[in-house]
């Protein structure tokens, strides 16, 4: 099943053809729930992952590229592969993606330091992100407005999904493996699920009776370079040790390993596999196309919006809460990215081909779902950090794993309301279902500043859970369909990304902001407790009364964010009534059944 060309009309994909969709929709929804799961599996292999790369448990800093590596392939390329599934098609940027996904999973299990593991995290960001414009293109070129809902409520319900599976799932991996057989099980996936893309394709299929057969040459240079590169950067003693193989490893000029015989193999390859596409009649690269799409694309604009985004990224990542929203090191960042910003409007009005056409987003809707995304995020973050640091420091000061089981009822219930959400886009319109769902949120955080240090013991807490996971995925499909529905097939897949980039935004800026104030108002709080000393002169190891006020002020903290949680839902809510609507939104309702 091929998607809608950019010059095709969405109607065009969706007339017809519904079961051919479905499996389409169903493998891409496969895909980026198995890549949100990955986003989310290095919590529980990264005291594992820092070990292999000689790391102690005291230097989780210096590991922090683990994280904003993934962060920013994710975010600060979306914008650029966005544009390229608009231009290439969104089947062909599927299957690319989880190319780079897989790559990428074979560079981490192969890592033999820190640099080619934040080398690979990155690349499994660049395809995990690229996922998700694609998708959400693809399904506005399947299904016509009206009925788009539900498939939306899918793709979002599959995403959110991806928080509950990634943790599981690595948890799982680990008991009876180590943290290499992740990424390693990441590879296969990745690759049987872009085999899997292919093969649904009408063309595959059913090929015409002239049609030159897939270049399986090529297909077999990719992979036995992609293997020497694997075995080389793991080394295996059995080869290395063996006095005929070892030689294989052996520099042949300096000291690197990347000078080796079997280095210089795995660039043969390369170099074999790049002639053999301009020379297969059906190459896995068309480089024609492939020219002609990068002409279309403004490189120097996506470069700098790319180095813009991640210098915010840097810039919240570096900070310390504890002291201000941005440190020193931070404010260099984002003004490095504010100059990045300024640079990419000026190409934006200067180039012919602009990264974002012009009047993509003008219609107030567009600017609207983007603005509500960024929000969205902002009070998102808050319930995924501090609901289980909330736990932690009441009723699980001890355990980790169960503090985090805490949030399974808030991330148990978001998927069932992006599904929900999706359903009900057909009866309800969709600014007043996001508004809805954000308002069920907001609540859900007020509901959170009562709780004191005894309140996740009962059931009672259960509610604003899953009353605030609800809200969050209610939200999740009308804002989609708002921003699909105003502006026109030949920019979706930009659009998408824009979306997706301006939520991640929002969860980074929202996270270091919110800590600020919940922090400052543990300080103002913790500043009328008296020394220890003057509380329990007699046992001041031991003094019930000292540690039950620095509790109080830490339950002040988390009420804050909570608070400040809420104001941000609250803010998503008016914006998406006052924004997300008109006529081409409100065409979203097609006819009750």
């Amino acid at each position: 099943m091929t998607s809608a060309g950019p010059d095709e009309p969405p109607s065009a994909a969706a007339d017809g053809i519904e079961p051919a969709a479905r499996l389409l929709l169903a493998l891409a929804a496969t895909a980026v729930a198995f890549a949100a799961a990955d986003t989310y599996v290095v919590v529980v292999a990264l005291p594992d992952m820092m070990a292999a790369a000689g790391l102690s448990a005291d230097e989780l800093q210096r590991a922090a590229p683990l994280v904003s590596g993934f962060l920013l392939g994710y975010v600060a390329m979306l914008p650029l592969v966005g544009r390229i599934a608009d231009l290439r098609g969104r089947t062909p940027v599927l299957v690319g993606s989880l190319v780079v996904f897989a790559v990428g999973s074979l560079l981490t299990a192969s890592a033999y330091d820190l640099t080619t593991m934040v080398v690979g995290r990155f690349l499994q960001g660049v395809g995990g992100g690229g996922l998700v414009p694609a998708t959400l293109a693809l399904v506005a070129d399947m299904w016509p407005p009206s009925r788009r809902g539900l498939p939306l409520g899918v793709v979002g319900a599959v995403q959110e999904l991806g928080a509950v599976v990634g943790p599981l799932y690595g948890a799982v991996v680990l008991a009876v493996a180590d943290w290499r057989a992740i990424f390693w099980v990441n590879l296969a996936v990745g690759l049987v699920l872009g085999a899997a893309i292919v093969a649904s394709r009408p063309e595959t299929r059913r090929p015409d009776a002239g049609a030159a057969a897939p270049d399986v040459a090529g297909a077999v240079l990719a992979v036995g370079a992609l293997a020497c590169v694997a075995v080389l950067m793991r080394e295996p003693d059995g080869l290395v040790t063996d006095v005929e193989w070892g030689r294989a490893f052996l520099p042949v000029v300096g000291e690197s390993r990347w000078s080796s015989p079997l280095a210089l193999a795995a660039y043969g390859l390369l170099a074999l596999f790049l002639v053999r596409q301009g020379t297969a009649r059906r190459p896995l690269l068309t480089w024609r196309t492939w020219r002609a799409v990068l002409a279309a694309v403004d490189v120097i604009g996506a470069v700098l919006l790319a180095v813009a985004l991640g210098g915010v990224i840097a810039a919240f990542a570096s900070a310390d809460p504890e002291t201000a929203v941005l440190d020193g090191q931070g404010v260099v960042w984002l003004a490095a990215a504010a100059v990045a910003a300024m640079l990419f409007g000026w190409r934006q009005r200067a180039s012919p081909t602009p990264l974002v056409p012009r009047g993509a987003l003008r219609p107030r809707a567009a600017w609207g779902a983007v603005s509500v995304s960024f929000f969205v995020g902002a009070a998102l973050i808050a319930a995924l950090v501090d609901i289980p640091f909330f736990a932690r420091l009441t009723v699980y000061p001890d355990s980790q794993l169960d503090a985090a089981l805490v949030l399974v009822r808030f991330l148990v219930a978001l998927p069932v309301g992006a599904l929900v959400g999706g359903w009900l886009l057909r009866r309800v319109a969709p600014g007043l279902l996001a508004a809805t769902g954000m308002v069920l949120a907001a609540a859900a955080f007020v509901l959170m500043t009562g709780w004191d240090a005894e309140s996740l013991r009962s059931a009672a807490a259960t509610v604003p859970l899953v009353l605030g996971g609800f809200g969050f995925g209610l939200a999740v499909a009308p804002v989609n369909a708002a921003l699909l529905a105003v502006t026109d097939h030949s920019v979706h897949g930009v659009s998408s990304a824009l979306l997706v980039v301006s939520r991640m935004v929002g969860m980074l800026v929202g996270i270091s902001a919110l800590t600020t104030i919940g922090l400052r108002r543990f300080y103002a709080v913790s500043a009328d407790v008296p020394p220890v000393q003057e509380l329990c002169p007699q046992t001041p190891t031991d003094c019930p009364e000292y540690g039950d006020r620095l509790l109080a002020a830490g339950l002040a903290q988390l009420d804050a964010v909570f608070l400040g949680a809420a104001v941000c839902a609250l803010v998503a809510a008016g914006l998406a009534v006052l924004t997300l609507r008109g006529s081409h939104v409100a065409g979203l309702r097609g006819p009750s059944r």
